[in-house]
């Protein structure tokens, strides 16, 4: 039986392992520059940025979900934001996914969200289907702008 209970600090090096596991998956495997440290400090530090659970069988840490609030001006309420799923290669296909899906909507739905939302890239097919199968809708007249690195000192740098 899958368990999904809150992520603690001992959790970190797994949390991470996920993590590096889901951007080579993504294929960017490089692209990961979160340490323990700066994840614990974002997850358990005075000013906690996210939240994280993780879905154990038997005790082995098979998933998890990283999320956080945002806020809908429309709405007057806040949402939760799934920044990553992940479910190891090896548990695919038993549910773990869903079942962190359906945790998550329980929990919006307990802590008054108007919305539960979350990205998935295009090519991912059978993410797209199985996001279908729970009755998520792709939002296709909106794309995700982002500023970062370099182009986002600049930016804002920038007093013109």
């Amino acid at each position: 039986m899958t368990v999904i209970r809150p992520a603690t600090p001992a959790d970190m090096p797994t949390i991470l392992r996920f993590v590096r596991e889901l951007a080579t998956f993504e294929r960017a495997p490089d692209a990961v520059l979160a340490t323990e440290a700066m994840l614990t400090d974002a997850l358990f530090g005075p000013h906690p940025a996210a939240e994280a659970v993780i879905a154990e069988t038997d005790g082995a840490s098979l998933g998890f979900a990283l999320f956080f609030h945002n806020f809908s001006t429309w709405e007057g309420r806040r949402g939760l934001y799934l920044e990553d799923l992940y479910v190891t290669p090896a548990a695919r296909g038993r549910g773990i996914g869903k079942a962190l899906l359906r945790h998550l909507a329980a929990l919006a739905v307990a802590r008054g969200c108007a919305r539960f939302e979350w990205s998935v890239l295009d090519w991912n097919a059978d993410a797209i289907a199985f996001y279908r199968s729970v009755g998520a809708v792709g939002m296709d007249d909106w794309t995700i702008q982002r500023l970062s690195g370099d182009a986002l000192a600049a930016f804002a740098a920038d007093s013109r």
